[in-house]
């Protein structure tokens, strides 16, 4: 299941307008395959194209952190216990910084999809989701390196270029780079999410 899910960002590229998205790749949480016994599919309810979490708007998710319940602590405790048992395990790391990620564990999602990029390095779709994580912890050069790594891995990879456009625009203040990235975004895939809101992000750095 393809979760392109969009995540709001805190800043504004212009006064009164919200800075975009973030786009974590899904990708990534099919390719590791399932690790343990545990239900399948979202933990949560997720912002997706599609729509929202209640009583949020579209494409935003609620601030701070997220209370697991019982049943995502559980399956969290297995995954652990995977990694205790089997370190060599990348799938089931990847697993678990997925799971860190949707609760919002911002740094122990970066560890655990660090422990699984030990062992396979090359996953472009890990890396941008360990680049989101990065940047909620304000460690914007790390978010940036992490999706021009797995842009340099995969150039069609239009997550990965949306949210360097995003990090260059609203954290590192290079608006001409968010423009390269954004219109390549357009460029690659015109008829995509990332496209409508790379014209529309363009469009108010042009204000």
């Amino acid at each position: 299941m393809n979760r392109n899910i969009m995540f709001a960002l805190a800043g504004g590229l212009a006064a009164g307008f919200l800075a975009g998205y973030f786009v974590f790749s899904g990708e990534s949480r099919d390719a590791a395959g399932p690790v343990v016994a545990a239900p399948a599919g979202p933990i949560m309810p997720a912002p997706s194209l599609a729509g929202g979490m209640p009583g949020a708007a579209p494409g935003t998710m609620p601030a701070g952190p997220v209370l697991p319940s019982a049943e995502v602590q559980g399956r969290i405790a297995r995954i652990e216990a995977t990694v205790l048992a089997e370190p060599k395990n990348f799938a089931a790391w990847f697993a678990l910084g997925n799971e860190y990620f949707d609760t919002h564990q911002h740094q122990k999602a970066v560890d655990a999809y660090a422990k699984g990029l030990a062992i396979k390095p090359d996953e472009p779709n890990v890396l941008t989701d360990q680049g989101v994580m990065y940047r909620d912890l304000g460690q914007f050069d790390k978010a940036l390196a992490n999706f021009q790594k797995a842009n340099k891995l995969d150039p069609n990879h239009v997550q990965s270029l949306f949210n360097m456009g995003v990090v260059y625009s609203s954290n590192l203040n290079k608006p001409d780079e968010a423009t390269k990235a954004w219109n390549k975004v357009i460029a690659m895939a015109p008829a995509s999410e990332q496209a409508a809101q790379a014209r529309q992000m363009l469009s108010q750095l042009k204000k």
